[in-house]
This record gives structure tokens, C-alpha cells and sequence, in this order.
């Protein structure tokens, strides 16, 4: 009996109808993972002690590690499928993972991260790049890229990554979470597959302050001690000058922020360029081998190619020979950055650890036992997915030039989510000297409610038709400059113009009026230079060809000095200081 054209058609709908259905259900699959995940398995902590006994820190609470922690029986992969061809089963679980376990928390899988660890950009074209859940359309950052997008999609409480050169503080900041890259040496590395070692520290993620803490408790074995308020909290100005977003909007939630909890200022640390030039002599050894004119003009650019070169240096020594032997294939770029490194010799790696020494003890300096740096998480908005951009030098140089100091210095540093800015999520950090681990996790839980709150209000003025403008804030802060100055307060009233200029950076008056106070602090090549960019600004400004003149006088330039004074006097005719001043010079030179 030949079968019924009818019912083939049937069948033939309901196979599609099935083929479809789970091809959505594994679409779902999919999203509802956000691609975090190399691998699921299960570590659950032990029985509760008995009472009175405690309850273990940790119970309830679920978490994930980057593949880049063993836990025996499982190979560690290493964000690549051909390290398990030619590596080992783990023979035991990372110390770290089993004091998590053991400290109540249940492990639920491995996380993906970048190819051997090696990028803070967070693709992997072999496991698939897991979605952002702030923003999918925009890279997660890495290189613990599966260990934050977990976290943000509230697939576990916590979870572990491994930070070098910024692999949790980047994801951290891309995906809108908390990260924490403890000091230096402060957490066990034994059980995690190296990257560099002199860099290498065990980091965590958490949408929440205390759970945050609370993990560090437990991996940090911190003993009890009293609670201590950050005094004082420092704004690095050089780094905020790295954005690529708008100053103000980072750097006036932690202003309000600090003024509210602690009823203080934050200071401004205007050059911290400087300070490090003269705190890490051993940059210029460094410098004399650089042959990049743009990195000599910073000290921190500087330290972003230190860092890149040291990971470098030690990630060869530790896996070139497995790269060269199994000749896999590894991503270009990642190749190309390998080994574009020249050899190092002893004496640059003793370059790199006196850069590290320095650096340790002028952060230690700086903020002492109860100090915090403030800085930008990271100078861009997270990127598009596959944006050239992320391979671009300027990207390269802002992010790794703010990632270099913790890693460098090898002191603690925790990204602290703010909100959004153009809908992408924007971070800001908080750096304590090296073994104020404590003292900084007590921080991010006693500020972390207050930086959300002026977030928000920060975010919604900005929405307002009554919001302040750039302008109207800029003409404030000139303001409080010229009390400052009435009050012979110079310092002070520079650093008032210098906000000013950074909210509306074309006003001549503004640098005119900073000129006047580099004056009275007798610093004659700034006030110089602030006074050729009011000129440039507004070639009748008579206030700054007279403070010129003024500081050419001082610095011997008689010739330019009559010049600009005389410039003064075909603006005003009756000018007496210009006039006057003129005079003075010509009669020295007659």
C-alpha cells in the first residue's frame, strides 16, 4: 500500500517542528549559561560543625574557578583544547579551591578565560568569547573572562580568576562587578598553572561587598581587627587624564561619596608622574632602552611597558618550549606579542625587579597603613566584539599604563562598579598599600553602598534638564580658585583652575588665572606655558601677555619678555604695569 501524500507532509512538520524546538531549547541553553562555563562538575563542603560550633563562613553560597586552577581528576585546559593533549590529569585540588570547599561554598564548574591566559580582552575563538550580561554586544575582558560573566549573570555568588596584568580587574570592570586582586603573595599560586609568577595573584568576583570580604576572610586568613576609616583618599589626576569618558563621571561620585561618610575632601594628587619618576629611579635605566619617544614623556606609560615586558619575559620561559614543540594554533595576536619581545638579558630582568622594589615602597610610602589611591579601572568603555581597537596602541598603552601599578607595586587594588555611562558600565579602583588587604576589603564594604547611591543620582542629574553643565561647573571650580588665590592659598587655587580646565578646556581665562599662581609659587616655565595656551585661546587677553612677560623675565628671555609687554600695551594704551615693566627692561639693556 503506497503511503499517504497527506500524511508524509504531517510527519514531515512535526520532524521540523521538533528540529526547531530544540534548537531553541538549546539556544536557551546557551543564553541562560552566557558561555561562562568550560565544564560543570560539583565540589560540595563538608558536614556543619555541631553546635555551638560556628556554621562555616561560607555556607550557602555557590561559586566557579577559571580553568587555570587544578581540580583533581579534571585537566586543566589552560583556555586552550590541545593543553590536555600533552598534560596531565590534576592529582589534587588547588589549595585555594579546597579552602573555599572546605569553608562551606559549593564549587560548580570551570569558567572560560583567554588562550593560556594571555589577554585582558577576554575572547576565545576555541570555547566560544562568553556573553557580557551588562552589555552582549561589547567584550567581557580578560583574561578570567568566564570567572566575571558568571558572577554578573548571577550564576554563582563568587568565583576565582587568576590576575597578572589585569585579568580580574578588567573583566571586573566590563561586566559591571566587584574585583579584587589581593596583594602580592597574599594567596597561595600552588596548584594554578604559572603565567608569570613574579605578577601572578589569585583573584575573586562578587556582585556583593560582603560576600567579597567574606571570601577574602577565608583565603586570606585574616585575623579579627578593628575597622579603620581610609585617611586619606588620594585622586591620582595623571591617571583620571587616561579617560575616555568623562572625568566627572567617576571622579565626583567618590568626591561626594567621602564628603558624605567621612565628612572630608578627597586630595587631589595632581603629578603622580613625577612622584614615581622620583620615587623608582630605575625607570630611567629602563627608559634608556625604550626607543619610543611618546613612553619617555610618562613615567606611568613607562611602567605599562615594564609590566607588558616582564609578563612577557617569564610567560616564555615558562611555556615557549611546549608552544614551539606542539606548534599549536594559537591566536596571532597572541603569537605576535610573544614573540615580538627580544631576549632579555640578566641585567633587564635586575632592571625589572629594582622597577618592582621601588615601586612597592613608593605606593607603601604614599598611602602608609590607611591610605587609598584612587584611580580609573579602566581608560575605555568596554569594546565592541572584535573592534580593531582592541589591538590599537593607544588602547593598549591606557590600559596597561593604570594596570601597572598594583601589578608592579604588588599591593591590592579592588574594582568598584559606578553604573553606566552610554550604557556600558564604567569602574573605578581603589588601590592600599601592599598587605592592606584587610583594610581595603573594609573599605569597598563600608563605601560600596554610598558609590552606588551617588552613582545613581550622579546618572539621573546627568538626564535632568535643571543638571549643571560641564561649563557651570567649570566657572565654579574657577571660583573657588579665585578664593583660593585671594587667600594666598597658591597650591590649592591651581589645583581648583586645573578642574576647571579639565570640565571646559577652552576658556583662556582659566589658564591665565593658573598662570598668576604658578607665578607666586615661582614656577616660571608652567605659568609660561599656560599663558602661550591662553594667547592661543584669545589673542586679546591682556592679563596673559602681561603674566608671560612676567614669567620670561624671571626665566631671562628679556627679548620676549619687552615683546609681550608691549603686545599688552597695543591692547591698553594706558597700562601702567605693562609700560612700566617694559621701561625697567630696556634700561637694563641700554
Amino acid at each position: 500500500m503506497a503511503p499517504n501524500p497527506a500524511n508524509l507532509w504531517v510527519l514531515l512538520g512535526l520532524g521540523i517542528a521538533g528540529i526547531l524546538l530544540m534548537t531553541k531549547k538549546f539556544k536557551k541553553a546557551i543564553r541562560e549559561d552566557f558561555g561562562a562555563f568550560v565544564q560543570k562538575l560539583q565540589l560540595l563542603p563538608p558536614p556543619q560543625p555541631a553546635p555551638p560550633k560556628a556554621p562555616h563562613p561560607l555556607t550557602g553560597l555557590t561559586f566557579a574557578v577559571s580553568d587555570i586552577f587544578d581540580i583533581e581528576g579534571y585537566v586543566t585546559a589552560f583556555g586552550y583544547p590541545d593543553w590536555p593533549k600533552t598534560h596531565d590529569t590534576a592529582s589534587r585540588t588547588s589549595p585555594v579551591v579546597s579552602a573555599l570547599v572546605e569553608g562551606g561554598a559549593t564549587c560548580i564548574g570551570k569558567t572560560v578565560l583567554d588562550e593560556l591566559a594571555y589577554s585582558i580582552n577576554g575572547e576565545n575563538k576555541h570555547y566560544g568569547t562568553p556573553t557580557n550580561p551588562a552589555v552582549p554586544a561589547r567584550i567581557p575582558g580578560g583574561s578570567s573572562s568566564g570567572a566575571a560573566v558568571a558572577v554578573a549573570a548571577s550564576l554563582v555568588d563568587f568565583s576565582l580568576g587568576i590576575d597578572t596584568v589585569g585579568d580580574v580587574r578588567v573583566p571586573a570592570a566590563f561586566c559591571g562587578v566587584i574585583g579584587f586582586r589581593p596583594s602580592y603573595g597574599a594567596v597561595s599560586h600552588v596548584g594554578i598553572l604559572p603565567v608569570s609568577e613574579s605578577l601572578d595573584t589569585v583573584g575573586w568576583f562578587s556582585r556583593d561587598p560582603n560576600i567579597l570580604r567574606r571570601v577574602g576572610h577565608v583565603l586570606l586568613q585574616l585575623p579579627f581587627a578593628a575597622q579603620r576609616s581610609p585617611r586619606p583618599i588620594i585622586m591620582a589626576d595623571d591617571c583620571f587624564s587616561l579617560l575616555k569618558i568623562p572625568v566627572d563621571r567617576i571622579a565626583q561620585v567618590v568626591i561626594k561619596s567621602t564628603e558624605n561618610l567621612f565628612g572630608r575632601q578627597v586630595l587631589r594628587h595632581e603629578n603622580l608622574n613625577n612622584y614615581l619618576t622620583s620615587k623608582v629611579p630605575s625607570l630611567k635605566k629602563f627608559q634608556s632602552k625604550e626607543t619610543n619617544s611618546e613612553v619617555k614623556t610618562s613615567s606611568i606609560r613607562m611602567l605599562g611597558n615594564v609590566l607588558q615586558y616582564l609578563q612577557r619575559h617569564e610567560f616564555k620561559y615558562n611555556h615557549e618550549g611546549w608552544i614551539n614543540k606542539e606548534k599549536p594554533i594559537l591566536e596571532a595576536a597572541i603569537l605576535a606579542q610573544i614573540h615580538e619581545v627580544p631576549e632579555a638579558s640578566d641585567a633587564d630582568v635586575a632592571v625589572y625587579k629594582s622597577i618592582r622594589n621601588e615601586m612597592q615602597s613608593a605606593i607603601n610610602s604614599l598611602l602608609k597603613d590607611d591610605g587609598i589611591l584612587v584611580i580609573p579601572t579602566t581608560a575605555c568603555l568596554p569594546p565592541k566584539l572584535g573592534a580593531k581597537e582592541i589591538v590599537s596602541n593607544d588602547y593598549q598603552n591606557r590600559a596597561f599604563s593604570l594596570l601597572s601599578i598594583a601589578s608592579l607595586a604588588g599591593c591590592c587594588q579592588v574594582a568598584v562598579p559606578l553604573g553606566y555611562h552610554d550604557k556600558c558600565p564604567v569602574s573605578v579602583s581603589f588601590i592600599a598599600r601592599h598587605g592592606g588587604d584587610r583594610f581595603l576589603l573594609d573599605t569597598v564594604q563600608t563605601m560600596y553602598a554610598s558609590l552606588q547611591e551617588q552613582a545613581d543620582i550622579i546618572s539621573k542629574s546627568k538626564l535632568s534638564s535643571n543638571s549643571v553643565s560641564q561649563e557651570q561647573s567649570a566657572e565654579i571650580a574657577k571660583e573657588k580658585g579665585n578664593q583660593a588665590f585671594k587667600d594666598k592659598q597658591w597650591q590649592k587655587a591651581i589645583s581648583c583652575y586645573t578642574e576647571a580646565i579639565k570640565l571646559s578646556g577652552n576658556n583662556a581665562t582659566y589658564y591665565s588665572n593658573r598662570a598668576a599662581a604658578y607665578l607666586e609659587l615661582g614656577s616660571f616655565l608652567q605659568a609660561e606655558a599656560d599663558c602661550t595656551k591662553a594667547i592661543n585661546l584669545d589673542k586679546k587677553n591682556v592679563k596673559a601677555y602681561l603674566r608671560r612677560g612676567t614669567a620670561r623675565e624671571m626665566l631671562g628671555y628679556y627679548k620676549e619678555a619687552i615683546e609681550d609687554f608691549s603686545y599688552a600695551l597695543v591692547l591698553e594704551p594706558t597700562n601702567k604695569r605693562a609700560s612700566l615693566s617694559a621701561e625697567r627692561i630696556r634700561t637694563l639693556f641700554r
